[in-house]
């Protein structure tokens, strides 16, 4: 996201070790076995824990993921140093180097965080080892390790963008921030508008943050679907947070303007929880097909650890298919006019006002974005045609009603989800205006509608509701 006025920065050049030229081999033989020895023996460590039931503890589980970063952060550097040693060329193109800060700052803090949270596992066994089960549950330590991922994504984030900005030539003038025009209302209804967003996203928030709340404390709640379901309140939560604040206070101050660091932030945040919630409906259309057509293999199938597994590759998916298209933009040029046809910063609308080549952009848009979007797609449709060929087997109307009670509302929320982003991303070149009301849609509309349409009819969650506001009223009473 740089000026037009400035050269083109394709690539650094890498010195690496100060190793004279006739001992480069013997280093590379020591660094490679140092490296297969990283892998392997984490390697090792992870295969065993999750083989072997003893290890099912908290300081194992810890200690997997330390192992997962561990290879992972010597993956980042060290096979880049020796392909470089072994053909002696010594350059790194420009993604290459921002993606491998990125992920540098990335596992080496996560890296950090774990080694703290293990510290505290090892105080409470020695120092509480009657309460060790009680205080060292399973959910804190998932939170645990959700919470050390989240925050050093967010961390590296952060460095990275500031960093993008410095590594730029010297004859460029600074590109500040950028202009977003937001929704096409007119200025005698922009206090109706910001009143009804508002509405809307306090809704959304307080609506899947009750889910949330319902599920944690309902026990009857703790299953793979409900699960699932959790994690999808809190990414429409995020998703609708990227966006709609940022929104409703240029509504309200009537001023447009949004900095370079905050919209290259609003556009990462947005891809990957948006990413996130399409692997998550996936995820839970895969529930509920092993729900309908393997019953008794459920408990089997859709175990815990496969659920964890299942969120966590999600996860680290997104992260990095996010990275990747902002990195891609942070490379191009954008003109003098940076007027933004949007109340956000969305990537079909940031390569419209760009002034460089987006051919890049557009093709890993069509081939890689595409995947992650008919990936997840091609797993729902896949799990709902095999629900409805097992009850075309043998039709009834109870079997019918049943299946629709339990996939209706997951459905309905899919084809809004996936309808309003084929809207955007397929046809937006020709529908200016109708984008932004779809943009509207998949950000403020559906994040709002999921907790009504996906789970209060659920009548699980309305029992798990009813006891909630039972022990409420005797805590208030007494």
């Amino acid at each position: 996201m740089r000026p037009e006025n400035q050269s083109s920065l394709s690539e650094f050049v890498l010195l690496g070790l100060p190793i004279n030229p006739g001992q480069q081999s013997v280093f590379f033989a020591l660094f490679l076995g140092m490296y297969l020895t990283t892998v392997l023996g984490n390697l090792l460590i992870i295969l065993l824990i999750r083989l072997d039931s003893r290890l099912h503890t908290p300081m194992y589980f810890f200690l997997s993921h330390l192992a997962l970063t561990d290879v992972s952060f010597s993956s980042v550097t060290v096979p880049k140093m020796l392909m470089n040693m072994q053909n002696h060329h010594f350059f790194i193109s420009y993604p290459g180097c921002i993606s491998q800060l990125y992920f540098y700052i990335f596992f080496g803090c996560t890296d950090n965080l774990l080694l703290a949270v293990m510290a505290y596992d090892r105080y409470v066994a020695i120092c509480h080892p009657l309460h060790y089960n009680t205080i060292m549950r399973e959910e804190l330590c998932v939170l645990l390790v959700a919470a050390s991922w989240i925050t050093t994504c967010a961390h590296a984030l952060l460095h990275t963008i500031l960093l993008v900005r410095l590594m730029r030539p010297g004859n460029q003038s600074s590109l500040s921030e950028f202009i977003l025009l937001g929704l096409p209302i007119p200025p005698g209804q922009q206090g109706l508008f910001f009143t009804l967003f508002l509405g809307m996203y306090l809704t959304t928030v307080l609506g899947n943050l009750l889910i949330i709340l319902l599920i944690r404390l309902d026990s009857h709640l703790h299953t793979p679907m409900y699960f699932f379901l959790s994690h999808l309140a809190f990414s429409d939560i995020s998703l609708s947070s990227v966006t709609v604040p940022k929104m409703l206070m240029n509504m309200h101050t009537g001023q447009q303007s949004i900095s370079y660091v905050g919209c290259i932030s609003q556009l990462y945040f947005f891809i990957l929880f948006a990413t996130l919630d399409s692997f998550l409906l996936a995820m839970m259309a895969y529930d509920r097909y092993v729900a309908i057509c393997h019953p008794l293999h459920y408990t089997t199938i859709v175990r815990e650890e496969l659920c964890v597994l299942l969120l966590a590759a999600s996860w680290i998916t997104a992260w990095a298919h996010a990275l990747l298209h902002t990195v891609l933009l942070v490379r191009l040029s954008f003109c003098a006019n940076t007027v933004i046809t949007h109340f956000f910063c969305d990537l079909t609308v940031l390569l419209k006002v760009s002034c460089s080549d987006i051919y890049l952009n557009e093709l890993v848009i069509f081939t890689e974005g595409g995947m992650f979007i008919f990936l997840p797609l091609a797993i729902i449709l896949g799990s709902y045609i095999h629900i409805g060929t097992i009850i075309m087997k043998a039709p009834s109307t109870k079997r019918l009603l049943k299946a629709f009670s339990t996939c209706g509302s997951h459905l309905f929320v899919v084809c809004l989800f996936y309808g309003t982003f084929a809207v955007v991303y397929l046809f937006s070149s020709s529908w200016d205006s109708k984008d932004i009301i779809a943009s509207v849609m998949y950000t403020v509309v559906i994040p709002m509608l999921n907790p009504f349409i996906y789970s209060l009819r659920n009548r699980d969650v309305k029992q798990a509701l009813e006891y909630l506001s039972t022990r409420l009223k005797k805590l208030i009473c007494q």
